[in-house]
């Protein structure tokens, strides 16, 4: 579980650095180093034979290198995209859904043809796949080493205030929306760490455990698809509400885990989890770019992600802990399934705060020249009212 997490904490965490980068270097740059120490940390993880150094290679390595590949692919959508964001987020992230479907049937095959080593050196390809992808990436908005010191002149480096731009968080609605998803996230990933091994211990070897995994993929990529659309027509930070949905469905699957007596329910649980677990991810960047504007969107996302690892590091290990002690994982789903109900609660209040402070963006400038306006009526009047009856002299003659 520890090695799971921290992969998984240590894409996250790295996220507010991966933002800094991708602002002074810009996407392309910084999706290409990162997918080079991801393939460089999981091909040495393929010639490690203990579990220690896993620790480091796949742990650490692998997962940096993963962190500065990922963020650059949800930034660069912004630079192309406005009107149909939620959707384009959708079809992008839907390629994870996809994988997720079909790479638990390749890795067993794999595995049992050719050992865990040359598995991780296989899956090399798809790492050396996305280190050509990153190429490919444009951006149209510059960033902050093109505006400091031009294309052609040296680099120049940038104020620290433009490099951590903690200003964003004078933003309140991020603020909930930054704090509010990491409080949720502590029974979130709960599931997908201990799902297979709860199976075991309940329904043994007699059911096929990759169906729950399959189910997950598909209804994922589906929900992606589906909610990246509907956001699309919702307006401003009332696509929040969507989130709140997702977190509360997740919440209430979570908690009916234990429920499930027969594999059949479970399935269905996994469809409904993957679901929402979709529109959760793909209206991520959508909803920053709401909140704080694209120009400081890179950053938002990586203060973002940087908070939501730490419950995703903790959350697993704890609930294996629970494991441990009790013998069975029931207090464990029951447990996970609270933090996505509070923090879907703490969302809901976002919209309302956002709406207050566009009105006293837009009332700022409206007090300022208030007393501009009144003046160039006053003198429109003045005018008005001598040109009268130079116009009624003039008729009259």
């Amino acid at each position: 579980a520890w090695v799971t997490s921290l992969s998984m904490g240590m894409v996250f965490f790295c996220s507010p650095i991966v933002s800094i980068f991708t602002d002074l270097f810009g996407c392309r740059k910084v999706a290409v180093i990162g997918a080079a120490v991801g393939l460089v940390g999981l091909l040495s993880s393929s010639f490690v034979s203990t579990i220690e150094p896993l620790y480091f290679t796949y742990g650490i390595l692998f997962a940096c290198g993963c962190s500065f590949a990922y963020q650059p692919s949800l930034v660069i959508l912004g630079h192309y995209f406005k009107k149909r964001l939620g959707l384009v987020n959708g079809i992008v992230t839907a390629g994870s859904s996809l994988f997720t479907v079909s790479l638990p049937f390749l890795l067993r095959v794999l595995l049992d043809a050719i050992n865990l080593f040359n598995t991780l050196r296989v899956m090399c390809i798809l790492m050396f796949i996305l280190f050509l992808a990153g190429f490919t990436y444009r951006p149209l908005v510059p960033n902050t080493k093109d505006k400091e010191g031009g294309k052609k002149g040296k680099f120049k480096f940038p104020p620290e205030k433009k490099i951590f731009n903690f200003s964003i968080f004078k933003v309140l609605s991020y603020r909930i929306w930054a704090f509010g998803i990491p409080a949720a996230l502590f029974g979130y990933f709960v599931p997908y760490v201990h799902l297979m091994n709860h199976v075991k211990d309940r329904f043994g070897d007699s059911v096929p455990e990759e169906v729950l995994l399959l189910c997950l993929g598909i209804t994922s990529g589906v929900g992606r698809l589906i909610f990246g659309r509907v956001a699309d027509y919702i307006p401003g930070a009332k696509k929040i509400y969507l989130q709140v949905a997702s977190f509360f469905f997740i919440g209430l699957m979570s908690m009916m885990i234990p429920l499930c007596h027969v594999f059949g329910a479970l399935i269905a649980v996994c469809l409904f989890m993957g679901l929402f677990d979709g529109c959760f991810i793909c209206i991520m960047a959508p909803i920053a770019f709401e909140l704080v504007g694209a120009q400081d969107v890179s950053q938002a996302i990586g203060f973002l992600l940087g908070l939501m690892s730490v419950p995703m590091t903790v959350g697993p290990p704890i609930a294996g802990l629970l494991r441990d002690q009790l013998g069975t994982y029931d207090v464990a789903f029951y447990l996970a399934g609270v933090p996505p109900l509070i923090g879907g609660a703490i969302l809901c209040f976002i919209p309302w705060v956002h709406e207050r402070q566009k009105l006293k963006e837009r009332a700022k400038p409206v007090d300022g020249e208030t007393t501009e306006k009144m003046l160039e009526n006053e003198s429109t009047l003045v005018s008005d009212t001598t040109e009268k009856p130079v116009r009624d002299m003039e008729s009259g003659i």
